[in-house]
């Protein structure tokens, strides 16, 4: 997908009154929508709403062992696995999943061990198997919704951020049912989808529609992801701007594992500021209701952001270029 990047703020507060979709961003109040510029496919003249975090790259995120390995597993087929070190998401091996699927149960935890015996690790460090998602991560169908994700959180006072990250890994592909029972673009549960006025009931599923499922994921990090999280730093005398990276994966993390279940984890290791470190300590954290699902929900986010810039970036795999076209010039 070749895309011309547009930088947003550029545009005249003047646009045409029938162009909805820039008018309603440009309009609202400054700061809701830093980050957010406008992307155009080739060949067509209608601008789409789309954000860009450069934090990530001024953190490195980019060069993490575990985005990387995310980012790799969202471009591989589901025939093909990656062995990998749990803690750092090393890779091992990279082999067929038909090979590893047929091998006896003893001679996986074989090689299991003898992973373990040669990086010197003991036998609590997981050594895992991960299957190709390439099917699951549809980066062109995901990006189909950003415009209408972020002009419907924008519309409710919520950071835009949290569309994007949550249409890019949630449900990328198609409308799906998890496991948990959470269903739409946004991943809803029941009770949070009734709690925002949404229907659900044998006949009808109001999680489906786009705009109404918006409304509720939106209200739901304004009323109880946003107000806990800061509650929980607060309670830690941890200093925070809600814009800054690491506040929004916290935020994110408690959009998916539930506030008190991320108030445990920041409990079990007691951190003393904010930051990317205590991002990456939550990573490791494990309590009983916070486990590897949980603990890489936020390396899933950072890869699948970083995955999709390089995929609209007109100058691809080269952020520090595109980053330069965002600030301004020193020249007078």
């Amino acid at each position: 997908m070749k895309l011309l990047v547009l930088i947003f703020f550029t545009l005249s507060l003047s646009a045409h009154k029938d162009n909805d979709s820039i008018r309603r961003v440009v309009t609202k109040p400054a700061g809701l929508c830093d980050g957010v510029i406008g992307v155009c496919k080739d060949n067509q003249r209608i601008s789409s709403n789309y954000v860009f975090d450069e934090q990530m790259y001024l953190h490195r995120c980019d060069t993490l062992a575990q985005i990387k390995f995310w980012r790799q597993i969202m471009n591989l087929s589901k025939d093909t696995v990656l062995i990998s070190i749990g803690h750092n998401r090393q890779v091992i091996q990279k082999t067929y999943n038909k090979n590893w699927y047929y091998l006896a149960t003893e001679t996986k935890q074989k090689f299991r061990d003898s992973i373990r015996v040669a990086h010197q690790l003991d036998s609590s460090h997981k050594v895992l198997v991960t299957y190709g998602r390439q099917f699951f991560y549809d980066f062109d169908k995901a990006f189909e919704n950003f415009d209408r994700g972020i002009n419907c959180f924008v519309e409710n006072g919520v950071d835009p951020w949290y569309a994007q990250a949550i249409l890019l890994i949630e449900s990328p592909n198609k409308l799906q049912k998890s496991n948990a029972g959470a269903y739409g673009p946004f991943q809803l549960m029941k009770e949070v989808a009734r709690m925002y006025g949404l229907k659900v009931n044998k006949h009808i599923d109001e999680r489906a529609d786009f705009n109404r499922s918006a409304y509720a994921a939106s209200s739901l990090i304004k009323n109880i992801c946003l107000p806990y999280t800061r509650l929980m730093l607060d309670s830690l005398n941890i200093t925070y701007n809600e814009k800054d990276l690491w506040f929004r994966l916290l935020v994110m993390h408690s959009y998916h594992a539930g506030a008190g279940n991320v108030r445990k984890a920041l409990f079990r290791f007691m951190p003393e500021k904010g930051g990317m470190d205590l991002i990456y300590t939550l990573w490791q954290t494990e309590t009983n209701h916070f486990k590897s699902a949980s603990q890489n929900y936020s390396q899933l986010v950072l890869a699948a952001m970083l995955e999709m810039n390089s995929r609209i970036s007109p100058v691809k795999n080269k952020p520090e270029a595109f980053l330069s076209t965002l600030l301004p010039s020193n020249n007078n």
